[in-house]
């Protein structure tokens, strides 16, 4: 935080009357720890030595400062998934992006103020795999004496789901680096880290034999719902019970009722869950969505939701998981979002836009000397395959240094073709550290377009620095002078990251109100691994709140 900036923090903490003031600290220590699942123990990279990590507790206004403490042998970097980061973008996290990772032995104070947003979200290490264990929940409540825009609930519970290995993760990833190919998918996925009661050896993974939700009959619960998996989309659900939806990715939506919620890495859900029966034990089940021919972890993770006066040894009502490739199932949860659209919580959506981009997502074959069979499969934007810089490219753009990106990167595909049909003869993708400039303040809209290269996806994609409203979604290619008549421009949902349709696509808009450089990503961690990201860099405005602070003096050196 710059000079000027902590003295008006401390301005504002003379004046209590005015406005509330917090500074919460956390001390996060990256240590190793033995940890037991699926009948084998492993030494995984951990904070505090928690798997997951310690829940962030804040309130809309806080100023929020976590000292990260390095104390393994690889580097380290932590994003604040979903926070904003107004003028702090040395705070976000993500290694060569943002800040030169921490290295053994270093520490960093990541300090930040939650500026505009509640709700749930999440904190993750954003370097090599290492989020696979390093990740927990983010918190933030209203500013006090503010109500929640629906009834309270009795008790708030987080639900975090995940991934796990039997083998040491960062090993899968250098084997299928050296090979070209694709890494092994993981062994279980996991709530609250517990792969559940039904889960072969759950017994020796865990003295309670998963997670469990202990509720009170007529009593309503609001389960934060977050997805820290690496690379699968899941579906949850609970039996016998519907969830209300209330809220995603920090901001409120219209509340809907639904049986399944389904959820992308790096996405959050809030749910309004009533213990309407008067007794017994129901199973909870996460489980995959994948409807292209893409090899996938089909284990499903089970926890269990338990009333209050049921015996433990009662049998459990168990529930069947939607088919892998139930699209219709997800479409169904998707389309039903809308932002709340009220007047204390507006959908400030833009009506003109100042770039209008059309980025295709898709896979490549790139050669590859070393690997087995002469080449390696890789991802990308517009047919760039992006290459991560050696120093971090906001210290690059603050200290105008030359050399370590260039600000072409392409607005449109360089070829157009049928994006959804054939692929074009050539696999081959361009590689390079290419940015996208925009003005502060300009309006945006980006046009998300999946592509049958090698086999259609679906891609959850992270836009760090900002919120975005998901102003249209189809299935085909998109068609610039027809789709845009039936874009939501009234309440379309408002959320950072999204779930762009295989063989389909996505629009989204958002306004370019916060300088930095704001990297832009698959959260599948393969596909980012393999080059599907890229980086806005947003240059200054004029006004005294519309530029970027100064580095922190602790910031990380490469």
């Amino acid at each position: 935080m710059g000079k000027w900036a902590r003295v008006l923090v401390l301005m504002v903490c003379l004046f209590p009357a005015m406005v509330e003031c917090i500074v919460r600290h956390y001390k996060f220590n990256v240590v190793m720890k033995n940890t037991t699942r699926l009948c084998a123990t492993k030494p995984i990279v951990t904070i505090n030595g928690k798997f997951p990590g310690p829940t962030l507790y804040a309130r809309e206004g806080d100023t929020v400062l976590v000292k990260v403490v390095n104390h393994v042998k690889y580097n380290v970097s932590i994003h604040w998934h979903g926070i904003r980061q107004l003028q702090t973008g040395w705070a976000d996290g993500p290694a060569y992006i943002t800040q030169c990772p921490i290295q053994p032995g270093q520490n960093y104070i990541y300090n930040f103020t939650i500026t505009g947003q509640r709700g749930t979200l999440l904190w993750h290490a954003h370097i090599l795999w290492l989020r696979a264990t390093v990740y927990g929940a983010i918190v933030v409540l209203p500013k006090r004496g503010v109500p929640y825009p629906f009834p309270k609930p009795h008790k708030e519970v987080v639900m975090i789901l995940g991934e796990w290995w039997n083998s040491d993760v960062e090993a899968v990833v250098d084997e299928a680096t050296k090979s070209g190919f694709a890494p092994n998918v993981s062994d279980a996925h996991t709530i609250n880290g517990y792969p559940g009661p039904l889960a072969s050896c759950s017994s020796k993974s865990s003295s309670k034999g998963g997670f469990t939700l202990k509720v009170k009959s007529g009593e309503t619960y609001m389960l934060r719902i977050i997805n820290a998996a690496l690379n699968e989309e899941l579906f949850f659900k609970i039996a016998k019970h519907r969830l209300t939806v209330v809220e995603v990715d920090a901001t409120y939506v219209k509340p809907f009722k639904t049986n399944t919620i389904v959820i992308a890495p790096g996405q959050t859900t809030n749910v309004l869950l009533t213990a309407d029966r008067s007794s017994g034990n129901y199973l909870v089940s996460v489980s995959p969505f994948m409807d292209s021919p893409i090899a996938v972890d089909n284990v499903t993770a089970t926890a269990t939701v338990h009333y209050f006066g049921t015996l433990t040894t009662s049998p459990i009502t168990l529930i069947t998981p939607p088919p892998i490739t139930a699209t219709p199932v997800a479409t169904n949860f998707t389309d039903a979002l809308r932002s709340l659209n009220s007047k204390l919580y507006p959908a400030n959506v833009p009506l003109t836009v100042d770039h209008s981009l059309l980025f295709t997502l898709g896979l490549g074959i790139n050669p590859c000397p070393t690997c087995p069979n002469g080449n390696r499969v890789v991802a990308d934007i517009n047919n760039v395959s992006f290459v991560m810089p050696t120093t971090a490219l906001l210290q690059a753009h603050f200290f105008n240094t030359s050399g370590v990106f260039t600000d072409d990167f392409p607005g449109n595909p360089p070829v157009t073709f049928n994006y959804t049909g054939a692929p074009p003869t050539s696999l081959q993708t361009t590689n390079g550290t290419r940015l996208y400039r925009l003005a502060y303040n300009s309006t945006v809209q980006v046009v998300l377009q999946d592509t049958g290269i090698i086999a259609p996806e679906n891609h959850p994609i992270h836009l760090h620095g900002f919120n975005f409203f998901a102003v249209g979604t189809g299935l085909g290619n998109y068609n610039p002078k027809t789709d845009p008549k039936n874009f939501n421009l009234v309440d379309p949902v408002e959320r950072n990251t999204i779930g762009v349709p295989s063989g389909g696509w996505s629009a989204i808009r958002f306004r370019a109100d916060n300088p930095g450089v704001w990297f832009m990503h698959c959260h599948l961690e393969v596909h980012t691994t393999w080059g599907l990201k890229m980086a806005f860099v947003v240059d200054n405005g004029k006004g005294p709140n519309e530029s970027l602070l100064p580095p922190p003096r602790d910031l990380p050196t490469c």
